[in-house]
């Protein structure tokens, strides 16, 4: 029978107390039975794990690496059989989410009450802003990011993708008219942002290329949703998510123009968190609860109501 973490375990005590002896009494067994077990360990390894001495033992870089191995897998047998045996209620803590605005309230949001029902010990400390922040600096756990990662020591798991799309509301075409080819956005309020580039540009299709097209508006906003609601508003053309205008744009309170002459302009949306050797249990079922979820919402949009944003 496979009794590997049971080595595992007398192997961690021999590493804790330094020595077979000491090891033995605590496990309750002989010292003779503790050094053979150690031994038929790195028999099947092919390494030494120990460096034996008269006075105290000293691990080999291979025994560093097995003990640090077997103390996280122990670790996580212990936080399983925890979690199974009390139920999700003994997963506890605060976990730091920073996310876009939109994808926050339309995506994020409606998972949360379904989630505290099955983990009521977890605190979301939940930011929305659509800037980039530090996860280092501003201590946050996982951060939900639209758009391409830079490299860098974060791990990501991607969620889906963000389509973008020109809207204008009814009244704002009717007023202006409606843009027929991509030249037509010069003479448009085009609503931007403030926090991607100095001068505000829309990818778009021109001459078989994808360029950045410089365009001009009234309005230069640090989120999503005060553009929408701008656009919601007749100021002007806005380029958004999908997933931010699926409900206005099936109710009709937001048009998409363009959609024949641009080429898909989609971006990435990842869940992005720092590479920690051993992820806090409370980080890790929450990825494990949400991510899923909000891969059905883009998908789907099954997490939208058909509302206005207040």
């Amino acid at each position: 029978m496979d009794n590997r973490t049971g080595e595992m375990q007398v192997f961690l005590r021999v590493v804790e107390t330094g020595n077979f002896s000491e090891a033995a009494r605590l496990l309750r067994m002989t010292p003779s039975t503790v050094s053979k077990l150690i031994s038929r360990v790195e028999e099947r390894l092919g390494v030494r794990l120990v460096e034996r001495s008269t006075r105290r033992l000293s691990l080999t870089t291979e025994g560093q690496i097995y003990y640090e191995r077997s103390q996280a897998l122990l670790q996580d047998l212990d936080l399983i059989e925890q979690e199974l045996s009390h139920g999700a209620a003994a997963t506890g803590g605060k976990v730091r989410v920073n996310v876009s605005v939109a994808l926050g309230v339309l995506g994020l949001e409606p998972l949360l009450p379904e989630f505290w029902r099955s983990y009521p010990n977890i605190v979301v400390d939940l930011s929305l802003s659509d800037e980039i922040v530090d996860l280092y600096l501003d201590r946050t756990d996982i951060a939900f990011r639209v758009g391409t990662l830079p490299d860098s020591g974060m791990i990501a798991r991607r969620i889906g993708v963000a389509r973008r799309k020109i809207v204008a509301s009814p009244s704002y075409l009717g007023r202006c008219g409606t843009p027929r080819k991509v030249e037509d956005l010069s003479r448009h309020n085009c609503l931007g942002f403030n926090f991607r580039r100095i001068a505000p540009v829309w990818p778009l299709k021109e001459s078989g290329r994808i360029v950045d097209r410089a365009v001009n508006g009234s309005l230069l906003a640090n989120n999503g949703e005060t553009v929408r609601r701008m656009a919601l508003a007749g100021v002007g053309l806005a380029r958004m998510g999908d997933y931010h205008v699926r409900a206005d744009l099936a109710a009709g309170r937001l048009v998409e123009v363009l959609a024949d002459v641009v080429e898909p302009d989609e971006e990435e949306i990842h869940a992005v968190f720092l590479g920690a050797p051993r992820m806090p249990q409370r980080v890790r079922v929450f990825l494990d609860f949400v991510v899923p979820r909000l891969q059905r919402f883009l998908d789907t949009g099954v997490a939208v109501k058909d509302r206005q944003m207040e």
